[in-house]
């Protein structure tokens, strides 16, 4: 039996971005320079933080930042890279569970499970692509890869359950979450994304 089969209410590390890069203490100060990247940058907003802030935060010395990154732009990329790399690692762990709507509801429930972050400040992912959506740098087109992979995946549960219409309902689901991610963060309120994804677990059902 997996985690996930074993406790529904507490979605495990896997599933959270966050979790993973603050528990990455014992990882070399390359990969804590780029998890504590994810976390600052989710908190403060990509214009507003500054190298300094991400050394503080991997508790590595402003100037050995430079040893691995040159610019914040590079700090960025590294975030993005991360977040992909935690995509694989939930996905691989969601992919254990036998069913196709019980591994899209476990996804549901890794989102639900992180609901307070979400009303403090917004979806990890959503927040910061739309924050790079007004660049022109191309760090836009490397967060968007990372969203389509997990949209893709979505899409691929679908058709395991037999929908012909999979990309359709694909998209429904990521809408939702992200409308509610948005409003949860908007009106500071963690109920809203807690009600929803009750939702949506039973609005996947009726697709069985």
């Amino acid at each position: 039996m997996t985690d996930l089969e074993r406790d529904h209410s507490e979605p495990p590390d896997c599933l959270s971005i966050v979790s993973q890069v603050t528990n990455s203490t014992r990882a070399g100060k390359r990969e804590r320079l780029a998890g504590a990247a994810v976390r600052v940058l989710h908190e403060q907003g990509v214009e507003k933080t500054t190298l300094a802030d991400i050394a503080r935060a991997a508790d590595v010395p402003v100037g050995n930042v430079y040893y691995y990154f040159k610019t914040k732009d590079q700090l960025i990329e590294a975030a993005i890279e991360a977040h992909g790399h935690h995509l694989q690692t939930m996905l691989d762990e969601l992919g254990r569970l036998a069913e196709p709507q019980d591994r899209l509801k476990a996804l549901l429930r890794g989102w639900i499970g992180e609901r307070d972050l979400t009303a403090q400040y917004g979806c990890p992912t959503g927040t910061l692509a739309s924050e790079l959506d007004k660049r022109d740098d191309g760090l836009d087109r490397a967060i968007a890869k990372v969203m389509g992979r997990l949209l893709a995946w979505v899409e691929e549960q679908f058709a395991a359950m037999g929908r012909t219409d999979a990309k359709e309902l694909a998209v429904a689901l990521f809408a939702s979450y992200q409308g509610v991610a948005l409003l949860t963060n908007t009106f500071r309120d963690p109920d809203l994304m807690a009600t929803e994804g009750a939702r949506l677990e039973r609005w996947i059902d009726s697709l069985t």
